[in-house]
């Protein structure tokens, strides 16, 4: 295989990655109902400053690493479920609080919610071994054993782009006026449905550290 056709199926494989639903995807979908398109966006903008960390750790060897030292996984396991079940419990007991909403005529409220959410969606993304188990897997099988330079420039900016653009797609489509209309409606009952997913998500990551097969 040659290096061109390896980005092009490393690029690839994570697409179909970040488009399996997720907390990422819960995030971003929920930001982008619930707050604003502008909030949305900046969650996908968090994923895709989140997919260039994981791609340069997957370029540094981040697989082979995990599988040498075995508490780290372990470790970050935990750490990214507790950190998943902190943003559950965040998003339930938000869940019966009256919306506040930005407005374009409020600018400096709505650039600090973009800013919050930009973060959100960055911490999400890197509290989540799977994605970064995910990255070095596909890199470790699919690149070179000694790729070329060109190969070092190219896959970072490239990964950010299938992230956020991925994200981007569902920012745009959640926030249309169908889909927000129908949060509104049943807030309280659907940010507890999302608090709830999340929560699972992250308990199996704690209750699972122990199993170390990557």
């Amino acid at each position: 295989m040659t290096a061109s056709t390896a980005v092009f199926a490393i690029l690839f494989s994570l697409l179909l990655g970040a488009m399996i639903p997720g907390p990422s995807f819960v995030i971003v979908a929920r930001n982008a109902i619930g707050i604003s398109r502008a909030d949305g966006l900046a969650t996908a903008l968090g994923m895709g400053v989140g997919g260039i960390f994981f791609g340069g750790i997957a370029l540094a060897g981040l697989y082979t690493l995990l599988v040498a030292v075995e508490w780290l996984y372990v470790g970050l396991k935990v750490a990214g479920g507790l950190y998943l079940l902190y943003v559950a419990s965040k998003i339930w007991r938000g869940a019966a609080q009256p919306m506040q909403m930005s407005t374009q005529d409020d600018p400096p409220a709505l650039a600090t919610s973009a800013r919050k959410s930009f973060w959100l969606g960055l911490t999400t993304q890197l509290s989540n071994p799977k994605t970064a188990i995910w990255y070095g897997s596909i890199f470790a099988a699919l690149l070179p054993q000694h790729p070329p330079l060109w190969c070092y420039f190219v896959l970072p900016p490239m990964v950010f782009a299938i992230e956020t653009g991925w994200y981007t797609v569902v920012a745009l489509g959640f926030s249309s006026k169908r889909p927000r209309e129908m949060y509104l409606r049943a807030r309280k009952w659907i940010d507890r449905i999302a608090a709830s997913v999340i929560a699972i998500l992250g308990l199996r990551l704690v209750l699972t550290a122990g199993r170390t097969g990557l």
